[in-house]
């Protein structure tokens, strides 16, 4: 059982066959954040994008979540579908892959994570940066909070859709309840010393024109990670997934391809 009743959790699934692929959104976004992904995966794998508790069409939690928590939800979404899954992770979604990884290795195939970061708890003012940000979605409410914030996850040069795409995403998916929890979850982390036993090969990406997390906190993800590879993803913002999908696809297709058939050979 886990702190989150599963009935409640929405997920988008696509696909009819093939390797589990779960996508874990970032901390203003939900599910629609993988659009790009999907269309790309399913013709082999089984893809499942969620809504994280308190996000989008998932309800509320009934009490506080931890980051444990969430990673124990995904990986009850793993387990009713009877098979270990590769993880995508895009920023908070790549902290709660990482804590899954940790603490449910036999679920993980592999991991990819996306202009991610170790977590705010890596220094009391990042801490402090992101506690901030829950007030200030309570006083703006959620549209002119994403109108604020959405258009800096993305680079400059990105096309004027795409940042009304961004922020009409936000603006339908963050509420000050769930955002709060995933606020404070990123506040109290620090991933920093368990990235070791991190047993699952990973992906770590990261857009060149991030200017939310940044090429140096993948760089502390690659370099803690054992069995990794670090990938700069050319002209994309802290959104690289939605900003450049034929070249995030190609690295994750890449990456799902090779893993998948060192596990096979394997076995």
């Amino acid at each position: 059982m886990t702190a989150y009743d599963l009935a409640g959790l929405h997920l988008e699934e696509a696909g009819q066959g093939g390797p589990l692929v779960l996508c874990l959104h970032g901390i203003g976004s939900s599910s629609a954040a993988f659009v790009p992904q999907t269309g790309a995966l399913a013709a082999d794998h089984r893809v499942v994008a969620w809504d994280a508790p308190g996000y989008a069409k998932s309800a509320d939690p009934e009490r506080d979540l931890s980051l444990d928590d969430y990673a124990d939800t995904a990986a009850e979404v793993i387990r009713a579908r009877g098979t270990g899954a590769h993880v995508v992770g895009v920023s908070w979604g790549g902290v709660i892959a990482l804590r899954l990884a940790t603490r449910h290795p036999d679920l993980v195939a592999s991991l990819t994570v996306a202009d991610s970061t170790p977590g705010s708890g890596t220094s009391p003012e990042k801490a402090a940066a992101m506690r901030a940000r829950v007030p200030e979605l309570e006083s703006l409410g959620p549209r002119a909070f994403a109108e604020r914030r959405g258009p800096r996850l993305l680079s400059e040069e990105a096309p004027p859709e795409l940042v009304r795409h961004v922020v009409d995403t936000m603006a339908d998916s963050v509420r000050p309840s769930g955002y709060r929890q995933a606020a404070e979850s990123m506040a109290r982390t620090d991933l920093r010393g368990e990235l070791a036993h991190v047993t699952a090969p990973t992906l770590v990406l990261c857009g060149e024109k991030d200017r939310i997390t940044g090429p140096d906190a993948s760089q502390v993800l690659a370099g803690g990670l054992h069995r990794t590879a670090y990938v700069i993803v050319k002209d994309a913002g802290h959104l690289a997934n939605q900003e450049q999908p034929e070249r995030f696809n190609a690295w994750l297709l890449s990456h799902l391809h090779i893993v998948t058939d060192t596990r096979t050979t394997k076995g």
